[in-house]
């Protein structure tokens, strides 16, 4: 048995569980990698397409589910100031938590999120400046490894995890790879050198990352949901289990899985310009809706 099997076994075997039924739609998004607002955030030109994006599926009465590397605490040490600089983003995520349809997976960038008292201590509250006072954001709340989502309406159940499972360099060693990342692989970015290390930006590490993720999905016959190589991925029935949110940090756009009436689409969110010249933000479906009960 390999290392990424027994971490996904036992990621699965403890997975919090949760039910969806006919009438609930979820949205599965990850790696936003939200920063501090400097150079090195590469959350900060979506921002607004996330901002967008949540507000439509807010309105819609959407569970928000973040399958990992959410906020970059690899290049950042401080979540509150990711939190204040992205004190909108948090502002809307927290209204879906209000509604208690909110969920947040830790993936390998984030991984410090699976200290219950370490994220207490950054998101119990945030201060709003507009109304000038501190606000609850995420009280008691706790974020998981992974979750079993079990669509009623089709009696399938989804697994969805960040990805990184398995890896020797983002998940046994990531201490060192976030050491790394932090003081060498960062500066030399900037010079035009990929990190070695990363699945999003390795090009073979990413066909290694996503095969071993496929092989484990087809082996048990499970719906694998992930994020983890920026690189989504929809599967036709019969061709697989492994299905991928791809990224909010793409560029010009962002994707996203939706969850509606036992069927699974993946959507774009990106810039669009009408014939008068008037900007918007839009959605395009890419692929489905595909029927659940057909894998």
């Amino acid at each position: 048995m390999n290392l990424t099997e027994k971490r996904l076994n036992r990621a699965y075997d403890e997975a919090f569980c949760v039910s969806i039924n006919k009438g609930n739609r979820v949205v599965l998004m990850s790696d936003c990698h939200r920063g501090i607002g400097n150079w090195g955030d590469n959350f900060q030109p979506n921002q607004n397409l996330f901002f967008a994006a949540l507000q439509y599926y807010n309105c819609r009465n959407f569970t928000y589910i973040e399958l990992g590397d959410g906020d970059e605490l690899w290049e950042n040490r401080d979540l509150q100031e990711i939190v204040r600089t992205h004190s909108n983003q948090f502002w809307m995520m927290a209204e879906f938590y209000k509604r208690k349809h909110f969920y947040m997976i830790y993936g390998n960038h984030d991984r410090k999120k699976a200290g219950r008292k370490y994220f207490k201590t950054c998101c119990q509250d945030y201060y709003c400046e507009p109304e000038d006072q501190r606000k609850s954001l995420f009280p008691n709340m706790k974020v998981h490894e992974a979750i079993r989502l079990l669509d009623v309406s089709s009696g399938k159940e989804l697994f969805l995890v960040h990805g990184h499972q398995g890896d020797l360099w983002n998940d046994i060693l990531w201490k060192v790879t976030r050491t790394l990342v932090r003081y060498l692989w960062r500066p030399l970015e900037l010079a035009g050198c990929n990190d070695p290390t990363s699945a999003a930006k390795n090009y073979r590490r990413k066909e290694k990352t996503e095969k071993r993720l496929a092989a484990w999905a087809d082996r048990h016959q499970r719906i694998l949901v992930a994020g983890h190589t920026h690189r989504s991925s929809f599967p036709r029935p019969g061709e697989g289990y492994y299905f991928n949110d791809g990224s909010c940090v793409h560029p010009r756009c962002i994707t996203a899985l939706e969850l509606e009436c036992g069927e699974i689409s993946l959507v774009k969110w990106s810039m669009k310009v009408r014939e008068d010249n008037l900007i918007y933000i839009g959605r395009d479906v890419l692929e489905g809706p595909q029927k659940l009960v057909e894998y």
